[in-house]
């Protein structure tokens, strides 16, 4: 999930500025989505590309009573967490076994912090979105999204350039084993 310097994922009204939009970013996201078994977000959330209708995934919502179609989306079902859990969600949507993506918004990315075993964080280090929507609920003052993916178990690799004329890099962050 790219951010920016300030740690946020859109403006105030739910909307990613251009100032975040980066070609690299988005190459290695839907690189990444293509090996996914199934991808999760929001509502409000927008995988894009020209796979997305192709991928698996899960809508979260409380607009459902547990599960539903989505009639907007093929291979994707509407899903309410607090009904239905994860697996059997998955099992509906009869996904292979493989990798699970989340890739947002807010409400999303938080709930997964306790189940994530990598977590790309990219970063536009040139943008800032005062008053915007942080990729987790904990980003805020004193507490960047490093700060939290640490605080939840997980440890930074080495930082790579997507874009070095953009300031856009990524750091894989994966679950410490103990």
């Amino acid at each position: 999930m790219i951010v920016s310097s300030d740690g946020m994922i859109a403006d105030a009204a739910g909307e990613m500025p251009a100032t975040l939009h980066n070609d690299a970013d988005q190459k290695f996201l839907q690189d990444g989505l293509d090996r996914a078994a199934v991808v999760i977000h929001g509502q409000h959330s927008h995988e894009g590309g020209p796979r997305a209708d192709r991928r698996k995934r899960l809508v979260l919502t409380r607009h459902v009573t547990a599960l539903a179609p989505d009639a907007e989306h093929p291979n994707s079902l509407l899903w309410n967490p607090a009904v239905v859990t994860l697996e059997k969600a998955i099992e509906a949507l009869d996904a292979r076994d493989g990798t699970i993506a989340v890739i947002g918004g807010t409400e999303v990315f938080s709930r997964f912090l306790p189940l994530y075993d990598t977590f790309h964080l990219s970063r536009a280090s040139r943008a800032t979105i005062p008053g915007g929507r942080p990729v987790f609920a904990e980003v805020g003052p004193g507490a960047t999204a490093e700060d939290v993916l640490a605080r939840h178990g997980l440890k930074p690799g080495l930082r790579r350039d997507l874009d070095p004329a953009a300031g856009v890099t990524v750091v894989t962050w994966e679950r410490a084993i103990d």
